[in-house]
């Protein structure tokens, strides 16, 4: 393996495979409701960038029920991680939260929690539950920074200035049993390649667990998707974008686990690039270029040039 992959790190810990379960804690984000914004992120969904995730108006244990039966003949291993995915979800009430993240672990078959969140929302009870749950359970703790650039940040009106990231990654590392994945997006239009990299190269240094990677998709019913619509700008091709890849994953820490390579937005939703829609074989094609070129992780420690 030319990389440390999510599959290969959860067999590692439960030997076997895992399959995540996306939820849906009923949350929304500061930046829809007043408190930051109203707009969310440029390119953030009506779903919160969870599209995949079950229907909120069911119970925790029911949504669980549910994607189990449209998985099972994916994950055969009858082990879960449940997935808070879309919005905010440690934004709202904490004492609702918490119970939600129990019912979650009531399960026999969930192994794990992962819960996404922006790192502007973690209250001081909230990172006392999240310390009572890494007691009993494997917690992933996932933020989205996305980019280091405070010029790139106003562009997607993400809200909250790196060093709030920086607060939260220090406050959560020193919760013992959490994980922490960082998501990052390439290809953004306001962005050079070598921008890019220096958000790669910090994150290298984190004191984090993993890293999902996305390249920017934009999609329909987003003011990014508007905006391209109306005005379209250039976004890599598959070939270039498995190019850099390559560039970036081997400037990444061995021991880091890589969770996503690009991103993930629902097809029907999909305005560019087209190249997304299809997973499997862009995965491929990803796994591929790495094994012929021979680029392994943690391989390379040079300067990216402009």
């Amino acid at each position: 393996m030319n990389y440390r992959s999510a599959n290969e790190y959860y067999h590692s810990l439960f030997g076997d495979k895992v399959y995540r379960i996306a939820l849906d804690a009923g949350c929304t984000c500061p930046n829809r409701d007043g408190t930051v914004g109203t707009g969310g992120c440029i390119f953030c969904s009506g779903m919160g960038s969870g599209e995949f995730a079950a229907n909120r108006n069911l119970p925790i244990s029911e949504q669980l029920r549910e994607a189990k039966t449209r998985v099972s003949d994916k994950c055969t291993s009858r082990k879960y991680i449940a997935y808070f995915q879309n919005f905010s979800n440690t934004y709202g009430d904490e004492k609702v939260l918490s119970a939600k993240y129990d019912e979650a672990l009531s399960d026999d078959e969930v192994v794990g929690i992962s819960i996404a969140t922006r790192p502007d929302v973690i209250s001081e009870r909230m990172y006392d539950i999240l310390a009572d749950l890494a007691k009993r359970t494997h917690v992933w703790i996932e933020l989205g920074l996305q980019s280091i650039h405070e010029s790139t940040a106003q562009w997607m009106r993400r809200g909250y200035p790196l060093s709030v990231f920086e607060k939260t990654v220090r406050r959560l590392n020193e919760i013992s049993g959490l994980d922490i994945i960082v998501h990052i997006i390439l290809d953004m239009p306001c962005e050079t390649k070598s921008q890019m990299m220096e958000t790669v190269d910090y994150c290298a240094h984190l004191p984090i667990h993993g890293l999902k990677i996305a390249n920017l998709n934009v999609l329909r019913g987003t003011d990014l998707g508007e905006q391209y619509l109306r005005e379209p700008f250039p976004l890599m091709e598959l070939d270039e974008y498995i190019d850099f890849l390559g560039k970036v994953i081997s400037r990444l820490p061995k021991d880091l686990v890589i969770y996503r390579m690009t991103g993930d937005g629902a097809k029907r939703d999909l305005i560019a690039p087209m190249w997304v829609a299809n997973k499997r074989q862009t995965r491929n094609r990803i796994d591929a270029y790495l094994k012929e070129k021979q680029i392994v992780q943690g391989s390379d420690s040079t300067e990216y040039p402009s």
